[in-house]
């Protein structure tokens, strides 16, 4: 028995991340596990014209908009437990057997500065937690960008990642079969951005997860927002 992790329980009873409500034993309460905004099979994984593969549990909105807002911006670093689980699952069913690495789209490093943690590393390393395994650092972010959440167009998001990430010094990519992690999706500029620095050094194949994606009239690929 973990006599300290008991103690901590008592203190601070795990809450359900969504509601916030008191939970016994399970990540998430019963009434969220059923109201949640669920992806559905059509909307779980889109393929990109450029090859972007891109899977998500959930639906940008409601209360899972507001876990991922409190991860990403309100120091809820203790929200990447449950919701990584969430990403994990979501990223066996899809795409099991297909990567033997996992990784993240890192953030800045003005921004990593400001948060004290990079939300998509949390949840890279809570997703490997389930799978006996670590996340490895194959990416870099050499600058801080505008948000991409205050650009509208297309082109103008991915004219603003270009160029903005690279390997990892020391990394080991060529030949890897690679799961690339991230919190949010919209348009799909990051992600692709990210896949295609991953593969010009070498890897064979990668496929992405993320906790939610945005609801759209017409299926997009998917991106974080702001890194």
């Amino acid at each position: 028995m973990n006599v300290f992790g008991v103690v901590l329980d008592l203190l601070f009873p795990p809450k359900c991340p969504f509601c916030r409500r008191v939970v016994d034993g399970a990540a998430i309460c019963e009434a969220c596990e059923k109201s949640l905004p669920w992806t559905k099979e059509e909307e779980g994984l889109y393929t990109g014209a450029d090859g972007l593969f891109c899977a998500a549990p959930l639906i940008y909105e409601g209360t899972a908009r507001d876990a991922l807002l409190r991860l990403k911006f309100y120091g809820a670093d203790h929200l990447a437990q449950p919701l990584g689980e969430l990403l994990a699952q979501c990223a066996a069913e899809r795409f099991s057997g297909e990567f033997d690495a996992v990784t993240w789209v890192p953030v800045g490093p003005k921004r990593l500065k400001k948060r004290g943690y990079d939300q998509a590393s949390l949840l890279a390393e809570s997703a490997c937690r389930l799978w006996n395994t670590a996340p490895e650092r194959l990416l870099v972010k050499i600058g801080d960008n505008p948000a991409q959440s205050g650009l509208a167009d297309a082109a103008a998001r991915r004219a603003n990642v270009l160029g903005m990430y690279q390997i990892a010094p020391g990394a080991q990519v060529a030949g890897r079969r690679i799961l690339l992690i991230d919190d949010i999706c919209t348009t799909g500029s990051t992600l692709s951005e990210c896949v295609r620095t991953l593969r010009s050094g070498g890897a064979e194949r990668v496929v992405c997860a993320a906790v939610a994606r945005t609801r759209s009239e017409r299926e997009t690929p998917c991106v974080a927002q702001e890194h």
